[in-house]
């Protein structure tokens, strides 16, 4: 008696994914970026430790780049402060945005939004809304080990060693173009890339110095004028199974 083939339902979601597999692709920019953080972060004099100290407490990777000349130069602790809310103050945005994913107890809710970086968001924004919230606290502290782990080999790096790390920044841009190709996967939708670019765009045409801050500002304009954003592929076939 032959045996039934089996059957696929092509409404059925993919396979969940493992933490290790979902942080991959930010450990191959975090781990490299991080070791060039702790590499200079020693080069300019500061202990090894101190650079793995500020990852695991500050964790916001543009900021600690710049805190490295401001604190070479001697400036203050409140003016450092500010520097780094100007820069993080995007985070603001992307964490209303995933309000209803984080976890409920208030340690591994602050947790969450204290580790959000913009590579985390990436990844949990191509994640089904219905997650575990466990996972979503996984995730954020698995990526921030990967930074953490990058920044004490280039602080260990730094201290015995000279070495030549140009190239090493392509790192980011490699990571985010993993990121975004992986959000088109997701999603299948042509409005959020082609806003960015058109955003960006504009924002150079109009002050090149500040393209970046305002670009996102256009972004955050347009998608609050969009309203909700069309559900994933997953919640859909979720959805319809529900039904």
């Amino acid at each position: 008696m032959p045996m039934p083939s089996p059957t696929h339902d092509p409404a059925a979601p993919p396979p969940a994914l493992s933490l290790l597999a979902l942080s991959a692709p930010v450990a191959m920019g975090y781990v490299p970026l991080g070791m060039v953080f702790g590499f200079l972060f020693v080069q300019a004099g500061a202990e090894a430790w101190v650079a793995v100290l500020a990852s695991l407490l500050i964790y916001a990777g543009a900021a600690q780049y710049m805190m490295i000349p401001m604190l070479a130069a001697g400036l203050s602790l409140g003016t450092l402060a500010a520097a780094t809310l100007i820069i993080n103050l995007r985070h603001v945005f992307y964490g209303l945005s995933l309000l209803d994913r984080l976890p409920r107890p208030a340690l591994q809710r602050w947790y969450a939004i204290f580790a959000l970086t913009d590579e985390t968001y990436s990844v949990l924004t191509t994640l089904p809304e219905n997650i575990d919230r466990r996972r979503v606290v996984a995730i954020a502290a698995l990526n921030q080990a990967w930074w953490v782990l990058g920044s004490a080999l280039g602080a260990l790096l730094g201290a015995r060693a000279q070495l030549d790390l140009v190239g090493l920044d392509f790192a980011l841009v490699a990571l985010f173009t993993v990121l975004a190709v992986e959000q088109w996967r997701s999603r299948r939708e042509l409005a959020p890339p082609l806003t960015a670019l058109v955003a960006y765009a504009l924002a150079s045409l109009l002050a090149a110095e500040h393209a970046l801050a305002l670009a996102i500002a256009l972004c955050v304009a347009v998608g609050a004028w969009r309203g909700e954003p069309p559900p994933t592929r997953a919640n859909a076939a979720a959805e319809a199974r529900h039904d």
